[in-house]
């Protein structure tokens, strides 16, 4: 240890006992947790803010409805480098550092992958140095907090913002002109350190005429038409029907408005150049909610800094670039036309004129911005109207370019490039895992945490057994502690020596929860003829479904009833367990991570993205059991076959079989009496006398007659190769090295990596 870091942890000390004293007049030994809380983040906040900013001469700002940052205390302090010694001075005083972290309210900023994504990619922009803030809203309640009553899912708001916070209430404000009405937008910030980098800000925007008791208490419902009562009460609220998708327009109207005039107000106040905008500032807008940005910025030139048309669109059109995050048509935003002039009617004229421009140089509907219907399609205003259009994984992006966005790469091909998605492993090893982290540390030293294709040096050690024992009794603390807190939280006993077969994900019937609970269903019956696995296997499951998702929520119902009936059946529950875990959150997925030994990344070939799930998991020591879909094939091609189990139709025969509309359910129903036996069993006596008819025999009859994304297509050969991979796992010593392996290889999934290739090939920062 140098000297300066000897005095540096001397003085955290003193300087610690000194704000406990001046806050509580007493000791650190004599503070509740809760006190102790409040003192590390006041603490935390105050080094936060003496440290310099990232600052340069251009700066991103990266746009997007969701920031899932999970807890910061652990992420803060491990990035300002004084975790440990912090730890080390609560202990002495018989204080408990994890325990106290468990005190801190998750933030519910986002839902899934695209939130967690870019709460990763701000942790890696601060890291890197590079000048690069988020702009968001402030959600009082955030998605929703999930409850299970009666074998369904409820929703209840979530309420996380507390006086005392990370949160910084600013002095800025901005006007947002609606059609009806004029709010005022309040700014606040988080500041987001970088690992023993600057630091940079989160921006999220609030109502302060926002009202959390117009909803009704144990619901998440509210009058969608309170405008100002309810605008960011809720990331995404229900848009099943017109006063939802109204508001939906209402909230991404207010997050880029007042994103559009932050960014303007900063750079006024450098005195850049605004006709030279692109110079100054890149923005990237994170899938299609921010994308009214393009309109708003090319009127507000207009308007307000005498542009001409041409001149706003051009210096616009060399500022935006677009990531694309999804192939699937729900997620592709498209407005009724009607929408938006009723919210943002001064917007209209200007969208308008953007899509005239577009049928003025090509002659294909496919291509336009209003379509026959009078939908405006905001991906394709992202398209035509910014400089980069990236997809999130190789196979992603190629499909974007051969299929579903050809007709645009045809005219773009310049614009399209791939940038595969990343994970911070400071949250996701070094903070979440740290005894894993520390042995890594110990063999190939710490510059995996900057530079994780270091981690690469530890297939040195696949010959190790004592290195490879070491490992392997980390991940059976890991199952052991969340044997614990699921015994706790979840009412339920699971075997640390079991399998831990895991799947947290959204619920979304392209991710195929369904086929892995047919998969349960066949197990079960395996084992109530007498056929009984060689080692226990605890499925488990961690997930929310949109509430207007009626299907996802019928997903969630079957999983549950399968958990009663498999749970309590003295014939099976020595042999496997099923949980469902509740309100499935970041700080959840970080002690399932850990603990993992097969990870289900079982969607439908060619519909995930990427996913950034299955980096995590390959990080932490478990094996991906998946098809060939997003980011997969990455971790396929750089661990190989022998440490990853892939099954399932390829991507381009899935989008054959759309193509040729030959894909019918029931022919596979009818053809294997294994597939039969699963599917039958969902409405069987067993499970109706659990659970809700309705909801089981919709499921049921959404697999045989609809199934759009061919469950049932896949279902034999994931039983097969999911069979393999349990059989596998009894051969200790090769599945020890399984799990190096993919360690050792998870390296290329770091998003410092992603950021990097981000700013060389779209913002030159």
């Amino acid at each position: 240890m140098t000297l300066e870091r000897e005095i540096l942890e001397l003085k955290l000390e003193s300087q610690f006992e000194e704000l406990v004293a001046s806050m509580y007049d007493k000791q650190i030994d004599q503070c509740s947790d809760e006190e102790l809380y409040l003192a590390i983040l006041r603490l935390t906040k105050g080094m936060m803010h003496a440290t310099e900013p990232n600052e340069g001469p251009k700066k991103i700002f990266y746009i997007s409805a969701e920031f899932l940052i999970g807890k910061l205390m652990s992420n803060n302090l491990i990035n300002l480098g004084i975790y440990d010694k912090l730890s080390e001075v609560l202990a002495k005083h018989g204080k408990n550092l994890t325990r106290i972290e468990e005190l801190e309210p998750e933030p519910s900023l986002g839902n899934g992958g695209l939130g967690r994504l870019a709460a990763c990619f701000l942790d890696s922009i601060a890291t890197l140095g590079l000048p690069g803030d988020g702009i968001g809203l402030n959600y009082h309640f955030g998605l929703f907090k999930q409850v299970f009553k009666d074998h369904k899912q409820t929703a209840e708001k979530n309420d996380w913002i507390r006086p005392e916070s990370w949160l910084k209430k600013t002095d800025t404000t901005f006007e947002v002109q609606f059609g009806d009405r004029t709010v005022t937008s309040r700014l606040y910030d988080l500041d987001v350190i970088g690992f023993e980098s600057g630091v940079n800000q989160l921006h999220l925007f609030d109502l302060e005429s926002v009202d959390e008791s117009i909803v009704k208490e144990g619901t998440i419902d509210f009058d969608k038409e309170e405008i100002e009562k309810n605008l960011t009460l809720f990331l995404y609220p229900d848009d099943s029907d017109e006063a939802g998708n109204l508001l939906r327009i209402y909230q991404q109207y207010f997050m880029v408005s007042s994103g559009a005039q932050l960014i303007l107000k900063e750079l006024k106040e450098q005195k850049n150049d605004l006709r030279h905008m692109y110079d100054y500032a890149a923005i990237q807008i994170n899938d299609t909610h921010p994308t009214m940005i393009i309109p708003e910025l090319i009127r507000i030139l207009v308007e307000e800094k005498a542009f001409t048309m041409d001149e706003a669109i051009d210096v616009v059109s060399k500022t935006c670039a677009y990531t694309n995050h999804t192939i699937l048509a729900e997620a592709l935003e498209k407005w009724p036309l009607k929408y938006l002039e009723k919210v943002v009617p001064q917007l209209v004229p200007y969208i308008k004129e953007l899509d005239k421009r577009v049928r003025k140089k090509y002659d294909d509907e496919r291509v336009y911005i209003i379509d026959k219907d009078d939908r405006v399609h905001m991906a394709h205003i992202d398209i035509h109207y910014g400089f980069s259009v990236n997809g999130v994984a190789a196979i992603h992006t190629q499909i974007l370019k051969d299929t579903e966005l050809n007709h645009f790469y045809k005219i773009y091909p310049e614009k399209f490039n791939n940038k595969t998605n990343g994970i911070t492993f400071r949250r996701w090893l070094i903070s979440c895992n740290r005894e894993l982290s520390d042995l890594i540390e110990e063999k190939i030293g710490r510059g995996f945490a900057k530079d994780a294709m270091e981690l690469k040096k530890l297939l040195e050690y696949k010959e190790d057994d004592g290195f490879l024992d070491s490992m392997e009794k980390i991940k059976q603390d890991n199952k052991l502690a969340l044997a614990n807190y699921l015994k706790e939280h979840e009412g339920v006993d699971v075997d640390p020596a079991s399998v831990f077969d895991i799947q947290i994900k959204r619920l979304h019937e392209y991710k195929r929860q369904q086929m892995n609970a047919l998969y349960i269903i066949h197990k079960y019956l395996e084992i109530k003829k007498g056929k009984k696995p060689v080692r226990p296997i605890t499925f488990i499951f961690g997930a929310k479904a949109a509430p207007a998702y009626i299907i996802a929520q019928d997903i969630i119902h079957l999983i549950l009833c399968l958990s009663e009936l498999i749970n309590n059946d003295p014939d099976v529950k020595d042999h496997m367990k099923v949980v469902m875990v509740e309100n499935y959150n970041v700080s959840y997925a970080q002690r399932l991570i850990p603990a993992c030994d097969i990870s289900e990344q079982i969607s439908l070939a060619s519909k995930e993205a990427s996913g950034t799930g299955n980096m995590k998991f390959m990080l932490n020591g478990a094996v991906t059991l998946g098809t060939s879909d997003g980011a997969n094939v990455e971790i396929h091609e750089l661990v190989g076959d022998e440490n990853i189990y892939i099954f399932g139709e390829k991507s381009e025969e899935v989008i054959a079989h759309y193509e040729k509309a030959d894909y019918v359910s029931k022919d596979f129903y009818k053809k294997s009496p294994v597939i039969k036996e699963a599917v039958d069993f969902i409405t069987g006596k067993q499970l109706l006398a659990i659970g809700d008819k309705k909801n089981l025999t919709r499921l049921s009859d959404e697999l045989l007659n609809k199934d759009w994304f061919m469950t049932l297509l896949d279902l034999e050969d994931y039983i097969r190769v999911k069979d393999q991979a349990f059989a596998d796992y009894e051969d200790r010593r090769s599945w020890k090295q399984k799990m190096l392996t993919n360690i050792a290889m998870a390296g290329f999934f770091s998003s410092d990596r992603t950021i990097e290739e981000y700013n060389r090939d779209i913002w030159h920062l």
